[in-house]
């Protein structure tokens, strides 16, 4: 009877033993995954941030003569619609890095180590966003910026001299 028992702990040993490998494999493919959406997201900021550039040195390069009004507001909506999308994406991935870290953060959990919890520790000790501030903070700031630069650039090819001389001829 004893031999039989020995034999079911070893089976229980042996599938605790494959199940803790197969979580640490669960656990890598994770934060693999967590890498690309990372890697992801600076190519996302790469394209929009080469389309703004793209959009404000056009505009510059050829602001030196003047351009013509319907091609000055074509230049500025296109450069705010693509701003629009790109916060988009940003929400979008930090959503995504978010959920994608809370399960790794769980997953640690089971392991006997947690690097990441451990280092959001070390970062941000009180919790409070006082010491180490997300990338996020900063990387929603650039489209705004942009979205600024495109709307002084439609303001600015504006013909306010015309139109304020139109609506004085209208009220005097």
């Amino acid at each position: 009877m004893k031999a039989v028992s020995y034999s079911q702990g070893q089976t229980a040993a042996k599938k605790r033993k494959a199940e803790q490998v197969e979580r640490f494999e669960q656990y890598k493919l994770m934060v693999e995954m967590a890498d690309r959406v990372s890697q992801r997201r600076q190519a996302a900021n790469s394209f929009y941030l080469s389309i703004n550039t793209i959009l404000v040195g056009g505009s510059a390069y050829f602001g030196g003569g003047t351009p013509p009004l319907k091609t000055a507001l074509l230049v500025s909506l296109a450069g705010i619609l693509a701003c629009r999308y790109w916060s988009r994406s940003i929400l979008s991935y930090k959503t995504l890095n978010t959920a994608k870290f809370g399960v790794i953060n769980e997953m640690e959990r089971s392991l006997a180590a947690q690097p990441f919890t451990d280092e959001w520790a070390l970062l941000d000790p009180d919790g409070d966003g006082k010491k180490h501030k997300s990338f996020y903070e900063t990387e929603k700031l650039v489209p705004r910026v942009f979205v600024c630069i495109y709307l002084f650039q439609a303001v600015t090819a504006l013909p306010w001299q015309s139109a304020w001389q139109s609506l004085r001829g209208c009220f005097c």
